[in-house]
């Protein structure tokens, strides 16, 4: 049985990456993989955020950005909703994470998966009963 990952905004940031060869290949790979296995979860916070950076840093024209979000909905999407926020909140207080960071895990944790596929966070660490796994290392 394959593992239900969350994919965390920074893997969508990189599947843009062409000043990153080597993490833009890994994460297309990576999301390839994971729409095959239909084994990947996002959550609308992880969407947001990508179109925010996509648009801002990464000055990619919106019609591109929706083409995006068209594939990205073909993954599980975890509705941020007020119960997701509390279990946020709760998770910062307990475990000294960052709020929003403590937001993707819940909704990962919410999802049921068991894998938290970023950079971002404390890589290894176990959190709500999910491992945080760099897929970049």
């Amino acid at each position: 049985m394959a593992t239900r990952s969350f994919i965390d905004t920074n893997v969508l940031i990189y599947a843009e990456a062409g000043d990153a060869p080597a993490k833009q290949h890994a994460a297309l790979a990576l999301l390839k993989q994971l729409y095959e296995g239909m084994d990947g979860v996002l959550s609308t916070q992880v969407l947001q955020e990508y179109c925010n950076v996509a648009l801002k840093k990464l000055k990619l024209p919106p019609q591109h950005i929706r083409a995006q979000l068209d594939l990205y909905e073909q993954f599980e999407v975890v509705q941020v909703t007020p119960a997701v926020i509390r279990a946020g909140l709760d998770l910062h207080q307990t475990r000294s994470v960052a709020f929003y960071d403590a937001l993707i895990m819940a909704s990962a944790q919410l999802a049921g998966c068991s894998v938290l596929l970023s950079e971002d966070m404390n890589v290894g660490e176990t959190m709500a009963g999910v491992r945080i796994v760099n897929p970049f290392a």
